[in-house]
């Protein structure tokens, strides 16, 4: 167990990082094809091919799931992962034609002082490509890479956090998740995490709670620059009904972990997927742990981060609040 979401066997991840523009795309890949599911909470979403996730509708496995962001331009980037996968060779056929499936869920992060003056076409596309390439099973980077390259929160940079837990019946679940949220995941003016009850081995600093709480409202000013995206993978055996249950649960775990969640200006966005390598999986304990890895995730993407190389760039947590 690397505390990672490729803890799960069968996945695969990879990331595109571009600094200058500050944002990126984190693909997350299954083999063989996953089943899945989508819960979206937030007020402002942006996604591409969630609804086939519906329970009614007819797709029940898909090959890959999308993180990207560029608000609702970053969303070409599932078509270069599409493309990748398809010369791999990947896809379910339709009509005759292998047709890769990769849902995506996108964040807000063109106001972070990076240069988004790209031009006609947004670089998404191919960025989506590069991720899908890169992807491999075995460690990955967290903080501010990928899909949380332009990550912000209220107080401190945002970045991209993973977790990963195993059941009593030896079943593994593991969280993967984009921290760009309207509200703070810190207590008061910091460095507490709200995650902090959930906490394993000082993954992101072990301080603990704070003597007391400061509960007035800390959020983003300005231009809507929110949302916080994410999975939960486990090897268990599930339909797709039970990993929109898991999807549910694991969405608690955000709001554990971010005060306030679910904004107007949020998109917030948590798929669930279930690879079925391993039989069974007790679905409570499953959601349980979904919760618990998805906060836990959340703090460590905010812990892992580094501010972006501009002037003016929000500071990090470790920037910020080492040493105190």
């Amino acid at each position: 167990m690397r505390n990672l979401l490729t803890d799960v066997a069968g996945v695969s991840l990879g990331h595109s990082t571009d600094l200058a523009l500050g944002s990126g795309v984190t693909v997350v890949i299954f083999e063989p094809p996953a089943t899945a599911a989508v819960q979206i909470g937030g007020g402002a979403p942006g996604s591409r091919d969630t609804a086939l996730l519906d329970l009614d509708a007819t797709v029940q496995r898909i090959d890959a799931i999308t993180l990207s962001g560029g608000s609702t331009f970053g969303l070409d980037a599932a078509g270069g992962v599409q493309a990748a996968l398809r010369e791999a060779g990947r896809g379910q056929v339709f009509g005759g034609m292998p047709i890769p499936l990769a849902p995506q869920a996108i964040l807000f992060d063109l106001a972070n002082g990076g240069n988004k003056d790209w031009g006609r076409f947004a670089p998404y596309r191919e960025m989506g490509y590069q991720a899908a390439l890169a992807a491999r099973p075995g460690g990955f980077a967290l903080g501010s890479v990928g899909a949380g390259t332009g990550a912000t929160t209220p107080l401190v940079k945002g970045g991209l956090g993973s977790a990963s837990a195993r059941t009593a019946s030896g079943h593994v679940i593991a969280a993967l998740v984009a921290v760009n949220a309207v509200g703070s995941p810190l207590v008061g003016d910091g460095p507490h995490f709200w995650a902090a009850p959930y906490e394993q081995d000082q993954e992101f600093g072990g301080l603990g709670l704070p003597s007391s709480f400061d509960l007035r409202l800390r959020i983003k000013g300005g231009a809507p620059t929110a949302t916080t995206i994410g999975l939960v993978v486990t090897d268990a055996t599930l339909t797709k009904a039970e990993c929109r249950r898991l999807a549910l649960m694991a969405d608690d775990g955000l709001a554990r972990a971010i005060l306030p969640a679910h904004a107007p200006n949020d998109g917030d966005t948590v798929f669930a997927a279930a690879t079925g390598e391993k039989p069974g999986g007790s679905l409570v304990e499953l959601g349980h742990l979904a919760g618990i890895v998805m906060a836990r995730a959340i703090a460590r993407g905010v812990y892992e981060a580094t501010a972006l190389p501009y002037p003016g760039a929000i500071r990090s947590w470790k920037d910020k609040y080492q040493g105190e």
